[in-house]
């Protein structure tokens, strides 16, 4: 039977790419110069660590990250923006956590959509991604831009289609 997975996963090269192009616009910028900012991948727990002197320029950080991942085409949805910590003296910290696979929550509102829509299609939650089985390929692609209509605040991929 033809399938395919639903997946939220971002790739860790493009976003060090984003990330090297990012810190190079910051050292580059006139309201940067000067400043005492930071910019740390974690590759291992897929989070970013911005460090500056103040809240203004956090946002513009954030910012340029969306820019920049937007041309390395990354989904700015899968950035997940926390709260402003304060470091050591008048610094402040913020962690951005990449969203990686899809949570229950979502998967389970994702298949009542799919069962809701009326396809003749079969859809199964596993750990964090989604199979959907069907007889014809059609009803497939039918679901996936179903799916690509509907914005379940994750970026969705569609891998390992199968017939």
């Amino acid at each position: 039977m033809p399938s395919f997975d639903v997946v939220s996963k971002s790739d860790a090269q493009l976003l060090d790419n984003a990330i090297n192009t990012a810190k190079k616009e910051i050292v580059n910028r006139y309201d940067f110069h000067g400043s005492k900012t930071e910019i740390e991948f974690d590759k291992k727990e897929m989070k970013i660590t911005i460090t500056t002197e103040n809240d203004m320029r956090v946002k513009a950080i954030g910012d340029i990250l969306i820019a920049r991942s937007l041309k390395q085409h990354i989904d700015p949805r899968c950035f997940d923006f926390g709260k402003d910590q304060y470091a050591s003296g008048n610094m402040l910290r913020k962690e951005i956590k990449i969203k990686q696979g899809i949570d229950r929550d979502t998967a389970k509102k994702m298949v009542k959509d799919i069962k809701d829509n009326g396809l003749k299609v079969q859809a199964s939650i596993m750990d964090d991604q989604l199979r959907v089985t069907g007889k014809k390929i059609d009803d497939l692609q039918s679901v996936i831009s179903f799916l690509k209509l509907k914005d379940y605040s994750v970026p969705l991929d569609f891998v390992n289609m199968k017939s």
